[in-house]
């Protein structure tokens, strides 16, 4: 059974988040969050903060245990870019691009994936 978890309009850019939803693809659970845990950026505190709530979505609303699941993909979009001006010499401006993403992380219990396998 697959349970995502997703949270739009982070103020992260996409390019500093999806480098470090590539390390948690494929691992268990645990090993996902040992490996957000150590990193420094505050984009893996957010990445973190999306992996419990799914962890949490798959425990509360579908009855199973943590230990058994596996990130099975986590994926960044582009959300809405926030435009702002910075004043510049002689009366100009510069743009600035506030960006933003959108995070999803989708689990799946290895029973399910085995059953898959098999057939």
């Amino acid at each position: 059974m697959e349970v995502k978890a997703q949270a739009k309009y982070l103020r992260r850019g996409m390019r500093k988040v999806r480098r470090y939803t590539e390390l948690i693809v494929g691992k268990d659970v645990g090993a996902a969050r040992a490996i957000l845990a150590v990193q420094v950026s505050p984009a893996c505190r957010e990445l973190e903060k999306v992996l419990e709530s799914a962890i949490a979505n798959a425990e509360n609303n579908f009855g199973l245990e943590s230990e058994e699941l596996k990130v099975r993909r986590a994926f960044v979009d582009a959300g809405m870019t926030i435009p702002r001006m910075k004043p510049r010499a002689r009366g100009r401006a510069d743009r600035i691009r506030k960006r933003t993403c959108h995070v999803t992380v989708i689990l799946t219990d290895e029973t399910e994936e085995n059953g898959q396998a098999t057939q």
